[in-house]
């Protein structure tokens, strides 16, 4: 589990194709005195197993999955990430819960400066605009964040100066594509509200405005 604080920036040293998926190379400035084989670190909210690791770098392997899932098949290298290590039970919780298991990709298509923060605007895919609340949390690229105001599945955020200088977000631009992650808990309260129903296959679309009114959650 991670908490969306980005630690450090990183660099993507190396992207090799193996059998079909991917094999990563993390070139970071993070302190990885800790980091052990097999541990967890969020890469641009992508939840990656360290397979090898040196003194400023690692190595993941990536599944067709988080491919098909996130916009880590149109990484390149050099390109600039966000990197953050699995929380330990003494770590200052400073974010919100995060899985590192990414919903889906959204868009950039809104920036400008707001007095000393950055505003902008991410579509998120349709499918998720269940999943998202006025002033709720959201993970994108890594970076936990509070939704200010959302217009179906249009939401908008503000970055403060000291998240802006400790991120990648002067990489992004219109169009920009990012990872997202809604939060975890509106994924298992999905599953709550179903109930039996959780049972049953095909049921991913299963909640919508008419069935909450059936079921008695709106009035």
């Amino acid at each position: 589990m991670f908490t969306g604080i980005i630690e450090s920036l990183a660099k993507v040293e190396n992207i090799q194709n193996i059998g079909g998926d991917v094999r990563l190379r993390i070139q970071t400035a993070m302190d990885m005195s800790d980091v052990h084989l097999g541990d967890s670190i969020a890469t641009n909210g992508v939840c990656l197993t360290v397979i090898d690791f040196g003194s400023d770098w690692y190595a993941a392997d990536v599944s067709r999955e988080s491919l098909n899932r996130t916009t880590l098949a149109d990484w390149k290298t050099g390109q600039v990430v966000n990197v953050e290590k699995a929380m330990l039970p003494t770590t200052r919780f400073g974010g919100h819960i995060v899985s590192g298991h990414v919903d889906a990709i959204g868009e950039i298509t809104l920036l400008r400066q707001d007095a000393r923060s950055l505003y902008f605007e991410v579509t998120a895919p349709v499918e998720l605009a269940k999943y998202l609340a006025e002033k709720g949390s959201i993970t994108v690229d890594g970076i936990s964040l509070t939704i200010n105001h959302l217009r179906g599945n249009l939401l908008s955020l503000n970055l403060i100066p000291h998240t802006a200088e400790r991120t990648n977000i002067h990489t992004w631009k219109l169009g920009t594509k990012v990872n997202l992650e809604v939060d975890i808990l509106a994924r298992y309260l999905e599953r709550l509200i179903l109930g039996n129903k959780a049972a049953e296959q095909n049921n991913s679309s299963n909640i919508s405005m008419a069935f909450l009114a059936q079921n008695g959650f709106l009035k």
